[in-house]
This record gives structure tokens, sequence and C-alpha cells, in this order.
């Protein structure tokens, strides 16, 4: 799927387009951030923060801008807004007040990674999940094993919804990539 079709697609909610923008993208931002910020977990969740701010507001996407240069303005703004949070008051939980809207994006029917995870034998499974970082196990953990909405999980983790899903999708990706790894070597 070609980058343009993709932004099509997405303007049009198409839950796989989001998904091929996140694999596309994700390295992109998320390094960005890491050089900016040199830290880890700060620059994944900004990175989280990005992708869900940009699927939010897609329908603005203006073409005549590279997709590239319109996340990183989004990871930038985030970053700068986080910043401004911090200094305005340690005390304060570091959250974009932007995403509090709940949007509606449909659950796809299953996609290759789902199938990958699904089918895996359950013991080898847990151990391919146990090689995730731990918010990705929990997230994976809430959604296939506890069997939680995307609703439900945002209340668990107190999170914007959207950001349960990009973080969702990412988990998906890794575990797949994982799943995909251990079985070329056996």
């Amino acid at each position: 799927m070609e980058i343009e079709k993709a932004i099509k697609k997405a303007k049009q909610n198409n839950q796989k387009a989001f998904n091929f923008l996140l694999n596309e993208y994700w390295d992109y931002v998320y390094g960005y951030q890491l050089k900016r910020i040199e830290n880890e977990n700060d620059a994944e969740d900004i990175t989280i923060q990005t992708f869900s701010k940009a699927f939010d507001k897609i329908a603005t996407y203006n073409e005549k801008y590279t997709f590239k240069t319109w996340l990183i303005t989004i990871s930038k703004n985030i970053h700068i807004d986080l910043v401004r949070k911090e200094k305005s008051s340690i005390n304060s939980r570091i959250t974009n007040s932007h995403d509090n809207t709940v949007y509606l994006v449909a659950d796809e029917s299953p996609s290759a990674e789902d199938k990958l995870i699904t089918e895996q034998n359950l013991a080898k499974l847990l151990r391919d999940i146990k090689k995730l970082k731990p918010h990705y196990q929990e997230i994976i953990n809430l959604r296939y094993f506890q069997e939680l909405s995307y609703k439900e999980i945002s209340v668990a983790l107190n999170e914007p919804m959207n950001n349960v899903k990009v973080k969702l999708l990412r988990a998906k990706k890794l575990l797949a990539d994982i799943i995909k790894k251990s079985d070329s070597l056996s």
C-alpha cells in the first residue's frame, strides 16, 4: 500500500491503513524523539501520543506537506506541551488534555498479527509475551486474556482510548515479530 492511498483510506477510518501508517513511520518518529529527549520510555510515550493525535486529526492533514513532516510537527508540539506542563506543576500528571474525547474507530476483522497470535500454542505465546516491555504485556493481557474492550482498558489504565488503540497496535506488531522470529529459529 503506498502512502497516499493509505492516507486516503485512513481518512475514511480504515483500520488497516492506520496500521500501515503506524508501521511505516513508527521508527522515524520514535527515533526523532529518542534523539531529542534521550529517554526510551518518554520517547515511546510521546510517539504513542503522536500517532493517537495524528489518527484523530487525519482529516485535517494537508497533502501539500509530507506526512512525515506532519507527524514530526505533532510530535514536537506534544513534547513542548509536556515540558510546559512539567514546568507549570511538578505534581501535575502528564497527559494530553486534547485526547479526552472518544473517537469511534471500528474494530476491524482480525489482522494478520491477530491471526498469528491466536494460532500460537499458549505456553509458547506466554513466553513470547514476556519478551515485550511490561506496558505492552499489560495491554495484551487486558485485551486478549481478560477480554476487555478498548473503553474498559482506557479506564483500567487511566489513558485516553486512542493511546490504548495505538499501544495495542504496536504491542501486536512487536509480538507478531517475536513470534515470527522464534518460529524461524525452530
